[in-house]
């Protein structure tokens, strides 16, 4: 079974998948790491990305992230792009991944823009994570060390949260530790129990 895990920035996705991953019968792929991996590792994605972006993408074959950030952040043109050349590469990736767990009971694909990039399509069960605004905007400010102007523009540029929220079989409330850790409790629980049912 593959589960989808999404949420919006500073909701606290990869808290959650900690959670799951005490849980021995669980395998957890985190899209944003893993593309960061593939933009250094892949020669195709290295290639498209000098090309769409430039030379100084890359110093001695390491992406040059700030340089990068720079160009997109401001630019939903050009970030929508940048996400047309690494997706396809992580989706393969995560084929893959699976392939390699397939003895695991589930299969936690935990992505940013999992709605935005179409991967909810091949999840069985989507689980939005949530936070209200300010327990968000605090956290990327402590985390990033950025200004509350830009953890709201972050935001503004991200999907909806109420079409997320719609589209997702389950949704974790993510404001105190304890009690999220049990919602990761239950929510495990029921999808043990439906796992004959997939």
């Amino acid at each position: 079974m593959i589960i989808g895990l999404t949420g919006g920035i500073g909701s606290g996705k990869s808290t959650v998948a900690i959670f799951f991953s005490k849980f021995s019968n669980i395998a957890i792929y985190t899209a944003d790491i893993e593309a960061k991996k593939l933009m250094n590792s892949s020669i195709n994605i290295q290639e498209k990305i000098i090309i769409e972006f430039g030379e100084y993408s890359y110093l001695n074959d390491q992406l040059q992230l700030e340089f990068l950030s720079k160009i997109v952040f401001n630019n939903p043109e050009k970030l929508l792009k940048l996400n047309s050349i690494v997706h396809p590469e992580v989706k393969k990736h995560f084929q893959e991944f699976v392939k390699l767990n397939a003895d695991k009971f589930f299969i936690i694909y935990e992505n940013a823009i999992l709605f935005e990039s179409k991967s909810n399509k091949f999840c069985d069960v989507i689980i939005s994570v949530f936070s209200n605004l300010d327990t968000r905007i605090q956290r990327v400010i402590e985390r990033d060390n950025v200004t509350k102007e830009e953890v709201i523009y972050r935001i503004k540029n991200q999907m909806n949260e109420e079409s997320k929220l719609l589209q997702s079989n389950y949704i974790i409330l993510n404001e105190e530790l304890e009690n999220t850790q049990n919602q990761v409790k239950k929510i495990h629980n029921i999808l043990t129990k439906k796992i004959d049912y997939f």
